[in-house]
C-alpha cells in the first residue's frame, strides 16, 4: 500500500467525475479501494460543518464516506489537519483559449477549482475574420490556430487537447455583435440583429449556458439595452440566463443595475452580476446601497444573483484605462488615434474626471499610483512588468499619462494591467451576502 503525504496549503480537492460528493456507490469487495484519503475533516456540499472521516474512491466514484481504517487500496493520501471538500466552481474564468495552449490548468487545480464557467461579453464562438482579425497578436505569440467557428467545433477542439476542468460557458454578445459588425459604434441593421440572433441560437443549441455581456469593454460597450434585450430573448427560450458585467461599477452603477434587471425582466431570464463591486474611493461604503437594489429586485420576483473576486483590484487591459470611443475600429484604429497629438490632449481631459456614459477606471484607481502594469507581450519592455503608471513614468522621465499611452503603442495593446479601485470592506459586505458566489478572475 502506497502513502503519500500531500501539502496543498488550503484543502485536498477530489478531482473525479462529479463536482459534488457522489453517494457511496455498492461494490462486491466493500474494503478495496483505488484510493483512500484519511484523516481529513470533511467539508461537502450540504451545508453542514465539517465531520472526520476517510474517503474511499473506487475508479471514479467516491464509494465510501466513513472510517475505513482495515480496507485496502493502491493508494492512500494523509490529509491530516486539512479540509477534504468537493471541487469549487469559478464562476467566471477567462481559460477557454489558455486551455488549448496548456492543458493542465495548474493555475486552477492548485487552488481547488476543477469546474470553470466562462464566457465574458467575449466567448470562445462564434469565429470568423472580423473577431479574429483583433486577436492576431495573442493568437501569434502562442502560435494558437482557431480552427472552429461554432461553440460545438470549440468543443470538439477542447476534448480533443484534454483537460482536466470541466468547462461550462456563455456566449457572448460581444462576440456576435464582433462576429457580424466588427468594432464599429454603431447599432445594428435590423438584417444585422437578426443574423446576431442567429448566432446566439445556434450557440445555445451547441450548449451555451446564456447570453453574457462586458459593456464597460468596446466594442460591447456600445450595444444598447434593446439590443440586448433582442439578444437575451433568444437565450431564455433555451432555458439560458443574462450574464453581466455591468454598464458601470462605479459613477452609474445603480442605472447598470436597473438596465440588468430591465433586461430580465423584458427578457423572461435570471440574471447573474459578473463581480459584484463599488469602484472609486468617492463611492467606498456604498455596497449596502447595491445589495438594497438587487435584494428588492430578488424580492420582487426577479432571480438576481451575482459573483465576486475576493481581492480589491481590477484585472484587464491597460488599453481599456482609454475612452472607449478611442477604440472604435478595432485596436489597429485605437493605435493610430494614440499617435496623434490632439486626440492625446483630448483623451487626458477626459481620463481626468468621471463620467456616467463610460468608466474611467484610471480615474477610479486614483490615477497612475493606483494601476499596475500586469502582464507584458514585448520582451523589451518586460523589465517595466509590475512598476506602477507613476514608477513607469518616473523611470521614463514622462508625463504619466503619456507614458500610458506610449506603452500601450510599444506593446501593440496586448499589455495586461490591475486597477486598484475597490475597498475590501464593501467586498466582504458583498460576499456575505446568501446569493454571492466566488470567482477567480
Amino acid at each position: 500500500m502506497k502513502s503519500v503525504k500531500i501539502g496543498l496549503a488550503v484543502a485536498i480537492i477530489l478531482c473525479i467525475a462529479a463536482i459534488g460528493f457522489l453517494r457511496p456507490q455498492a461494490s462486491a469487495d466493500q474494503n478495496q479501494f483505488d484510493f483512500i484519503i484519511k484523516n481529513g475533516r470533511i467539508l461537502d456540499d450540504a451545508g453542514e460543518p465539517w465531520y472526520a472521516a476517510d474517503v474511499g474512491i473506487r475508479g471514479e466514484r467516491i464509494a465510501a464516506i466513513g472510517k475505513l481504517e482495515h480496507a485496502q487500496a493502491k493508494a492512500v493520501v494523509d490529509a491530516t489537519g486539512r479540509i477534504v471538500s468537493p471541487g469549487f466552481i469559478d464562476m467566471l474564468g477567462q481559460s477557454e483559449t489558455a486551455l488549448l495552449i496548456d492543458n493542465r490548468s495548474l493555475s486552477k487545480l492548485s487552488q481547488g477549482i476543477t469546474t470553470e464557467i466562462t464566457g465574458e461579453g467575449a466567448s470562445a464562438a462564434p469565429q470568423n475574420a472580423k473577431t479574429l482579425e483583433p486577436l492576431t497578436p495573442y493568437l501569434d505569440r502562442y502560435h494558437l490556430i482557431v480552427d472552429w467557428t461554432t461553440l460545438d467545433g470549440y468543443f470538439h477542439r477542447l476534448e480533443g487537447n484534454g483537460t482536466p476542468l470541466n468547462l461550462g460557458t456563455y456566449v457572448g454578445a460581444t462576440q456576435v455583435r464582433e462576429a457580424v459588425i466588427g468594432d464599429e459604434d454603431r447599432a445594428p441593421t435590423p438584417q444585422e440583429l437578426e443574423q446576431m440572433k442567429a448566432l446566439v441560437e445556434q450557440a445555445m443549441k451547441d450548449g451555451a449556458l446564456g447570453l453574457s455581456t462586458a459593456l464597460i469593454y468596446p466594442p460591447g460597450h456600445y450595444a444598447k439595452t434593446e439590443e440586448l434585450i433582442e439578444l437575451a430573448k433568444v437565450a431564455a427560450r433555451h432555458g439560458g440566463i443574462y450574464a453581466t458585467h455591468l454598464r458601470s461599477e462605479g459613477a452609474s452603477e445603480m442605472a447598470a443595475i436597473d438596465e440588468a434587471i430591465r433586461i430580465g425582466r423584458e427578457a423572461g431570464l435570471p440574471v447573474e452580476i459578473f463581480h459584484l463591486k463599488v469602484m472609486g474611493k468617492s463611492r467606498w461604503g456604498s455596497m449596502p446601497k447595491v445589495v438594497e437594489k438587487i435584494r428588492s429586485a430578488r424580492d420582487a420576483g426577479l432571480d438576481i444573483r451575482a459573483d465576486q473576486y475576493p481581492y480589491v483590484a481590477a484585472s484587464t487591459q491597460l488599453a481599456s484605462a482609454l475612452p472607449p470611443w478611442v477604440a472604435d475600429g478595432g485596436p489597429a484604429r485605437m493605435l493610430e488615434r494614440l499617435h496623434d497629438p490632439q486626440i492625446r490632449a483630448r483623451i487626458k481631459l477626459e481620463m481626468a474626471g468621471e463620467h456616467p456614459e463610460w468608466e474611467n477606471l484610471y480615474f477610479d484607481s486614483g490615477g497612475a499610483n493606483g494601476v499596475m502594469i500586469s502582464g507584458v507581450a514585448n520582451p523589451a519592455l518586460k523589465k517595466y512588468d509590475g512598476m506602477t503608471i507613476a514608477e513607469l513614468a518616473k523611470a521614463q522621465g514622462k508625463q504619466e499619462l503619456d507614458a500610458l499611452f506610449d506603452f500601450v503603442l510599444a506593446d501593440n495593446a496586448q499589455t495586461g494591467a490591475l486597477y486598484f479601485v475597490a475597498s475590501e470592506e464593501d467586498m466582504l459586505y458583498a460576499l456575505k451576502q446568501p446569493w454571492t458566489s466566488t470567482q477567480n478572475s
